[in-house]
């Protein structure tokens, strides 16, 4: 099976723009492709695995990734699915978050000389010239058909701000300099990021002529991967001082009984023959399924030691051990008690394992939570410093578990 076919066969692939060039071009190791990766935060996260898998996948095959760190671009922020603007950072946030991204991208990719490279789109947007940046660009844009892109119609009801109607031209601009300076031909992003994506190719076209289009290619990826990564309110990170690394096989072990052999095909490298064996598997087998898929991915990201201590955990607390040693604990102060003591829908908050204190409460009142084995069904219900300090295993759910512990 050719890696086109593969990709195919995981459906990794929503559109393509010349898909009989780039399925050569791949399943020949010629690509020299860019994923991009605004800064908005000092970690990447769930949402973000279907790129990384995506860049891993292709590198193995031959292919040449580059991670673009978008340095530049964070400083006026994407406009795709958001409703308001995004919030602005300084520069020092956004150095401190792309060198955070780096270091987690070395799990996936493999950097050096002639391998995966990553750079910074703030080493060419920064420095430009404004007007001539203008003369440059401007006049291969069309505002009518920028307005018509999802990732604009979505924010005019609402206001969309001029800064953020450039993002598209520096997206678009981005492509364009990679191609100049890089030979990168492809580029993989979301499809809430086609328009941009489009934009870039044809700028390049428009720019370098006809024969630039020929290598100009744009691959485009489903956008589940944009709605992975949160739970109760909270992303689901890769930095396990942000998410524990049994936090994170949680939410892999809690996905949907229709999502998981999905989820299986599109970010676990496990062949596709055993994949099209479990698609047979119902019932308490999807549990199994499950556990494959948290495992895959923990492992992954956190390595194979802390993969089985969380498994190990889950299966310690599925079974009745609710005092699992490897249990997620979430350590408060004298300073968060009140007259020396904590109520429930606080430790839930404190635990991570709600969004919001009327969350909180709903799950309470819809008898979801336990305190140490015993179900609580009082929203006020307070615990005492000494019990505190003893620790408390909150439960939410069947499946999410913290320790409470006053330090």
């Amino acid at each position: 099976m050719t890696l086109s076919e593969e990709l195919r066969a995981r459906g990794l692939i929503a559109q393509w723009t010349n898909e009989d060039e780039i399925c050569k071009m791949i399943d020949a190791g010629k690509a020299t492709f860019y994923i991009g990766f605004d800064c908005t935060a000092d970690s990447l996260t769930a949402g973000h695995f279907m790129a990384l898998v995506l860049m891993k996948r292709l590198q193995m095959a031959g292919n040449k990734p580059i991670a673009l760190i978008g340095g530049g671009t964070t400083m006026i922020g994407d406009p795709s699915g958001r409703t308001d603007m995004r919030k602005m950072l300084t520069r020092e946030d956004i150095d401190h978050n792309a060198e955070c991204f780096r270091h987690q991208m070395e799990r996936f990719i493999e950097f050096g000389e002639d391998k995966a490279m990553m750079v910074n789109n703030a080493d060419w947007l920064l420095n430009l010239n404004y007007i001539e940046f203008l003369r440059e660009v401007g006049p291969h844009f069309s505002v009518n058909n920028m307005l018509r892109a999802e990732c604009y119609k979505q924010r005019m009801e609402k206001g969309l701000s001029f800064f953020e109607f450039n993002y598209m031209i520096m997206q678009s601009y981005d492509f364009y300099y990679l191609f100049q300076h890089y030979g990168c031909n492809m580029q993989f992003g979301g499809d809430d990021q086609w328009s941009n994506m489009l934009g870039g190719t044809e700028l390049i076209r428009r720019k370098l002529g006809k024969d630039a289009h020929a290598m100009t290619i744009t691959l485009l990826t489903d956008s589940q991967g944009k709605k992975m990564g949160k739970t109760a309110g909270n992303a689901v990170w890769l930095d396990p001082n942000k998410t524990t690394p049994f936090e994170f096989y949680q939410y892999w072990r809690n996905v949907g009984d229709a999502d998981v052999l999905k989820c299986i095909r599109m970010l676990t490298f496990i062949p596709l023959e055993k994949i099209d064996e479990m698609e047979k598997w119902e019932g308490s087998q999807l549990n199994t399924a499950k556990e494959i898929l948290a495992f895959e991915l923990t492992e992954m990201v956190h390595g194979t030691e802390e993969a089985k201590k969380a498994q190990e955990t889950a299966r310690g607390l599925f079974s009745g051990a609710a005092a699992a040693a490897n249990m997620p604990e979430a350590e408060i102060t004298e300073a968060d008690l009140t007259d020396g003591k904590m109520d429930i829908i606080t430790m839930m908050q404190k635990g991570g394992l709600c969004g919001s204190r009327s969350e909180a409460r709903r799950n309470i009142q819809q008898g979801g939570v336990e305190a140490d084995g015993v179900k609580v069904t009082d929203p006020f219900a307070t615990f005492e410093a000494d019990a505190l300090r003893a620790g408390i295993v909150v439960k939410r759910g069947k499946k999410n578990f913290v320790k409470i512990v006053l330090k």
